[in-house]
Formats: structure tokens, C-alpha cells, sequence
């Protein structure tokens, strides 16, 4: 196991535990959310497997999109800023920002296992491979 996919499951863990705080401190609605927001990357998933664990060539930017961290992180920083402007601890507005990182954790955990971004012939790119 390489460091990389160490650091991914170690921050995978870290927010894993931030979701549970949060789910714990506003109920059932946040357990929602963060079910919804840490399946949703996989919804690439759904009928995309061509065979041996490759996806088919036509779903890969679908896939690699929806598990790239650009959008998350973007989702959690304006679901924060929403948050703190709309009152925080007392009443904020919190589902964007636990959304973004239900999305994130599930990334995370994804590259902590090993599943990195697909090629175009939809093969999986290891975790911490550069292509050229």
C-alpha cells in the first residue's frame, strides 16, 4: 500500500467521523443527506460495466466527473459559506456543506481502496499514477 492511499483513508476516516457528529447533532435529515451525497458518485456505475471491471468507454467522463474532488470541495466551501452566513451553530443552513462532504468522504474512501480515475478504455488508474 502506497502513502497516497493511506492519506486518502486516513481523511476518508477524519470526515467519516465530522459526517457522523453532524448526523448525531441534526437527526435523521443529515443521515439523508449524507446516505444520498456518499452513494451519488456511483450513480456512473449503474449499467456501465463492460466486463473484467472496466466500464464501458462511454461512461468513463461520467464516472471520472462525478469522482473528481473539484466538485465537492466547491460544494462543501459554498455549502460553509451558506452555513456561517445563515446563522451557523444556531440554525445555519447545513445540507450543501454535509453534502459536499459525504461526496468527498466517498472519493476519498474510493482512493483509499484503490480506485483511482478510469482510462479511456475504462480500466482503473491506480491511485497515484500520473498519465502522460
Amino acid at each position: 500500500m502506497n502513502f497516497m492511499r493511506v492519506s486518502w483513508g486516513m481523511s476518508a476516516l477524519v470526515w467519516f467521523a465530522v459526517i457522523v457528529l453532524c448526523c448525531v447533532f441534526w437527526g435523521w435529515w443529515a443521515s439523508l443527506v449524507a446516505v444520498i451525497f456518499g452513494l451519488f458518485p456511483d450513480v456512473a456505475l449503474i449499467g456501465a460495466f463492460a466486463g473484467e471491471g472496466r466500464l464501458k468507454p462511454s461512461r468513463v467522463r461520467l464516472y471520472n466527473t462525478l469522482h473528481t474532488m473539484t466538485y465537492p470541495i466547491v460544494l462543501l466551501v459554498v455549502g460553509l459559506i451558506v452555513f456561517l452566513t445563515t446563522g451557523a451553530l444556531d440554525g445555519g443552513f447545513w445540507p450543501i456543506a454535509l453534502a459536499g462532504v459525504a461526496w468527498f468522504v466517498h472519493i476519498a474512501a474510493d482512493r483509499a481502496l484503490g480506485f483511482g480515475l478510469r482510462a479511456p478504455d475504462g480500466s482503473i488508474i491506480p491511485v497515484g499514477y500520473q498519465l502522460s
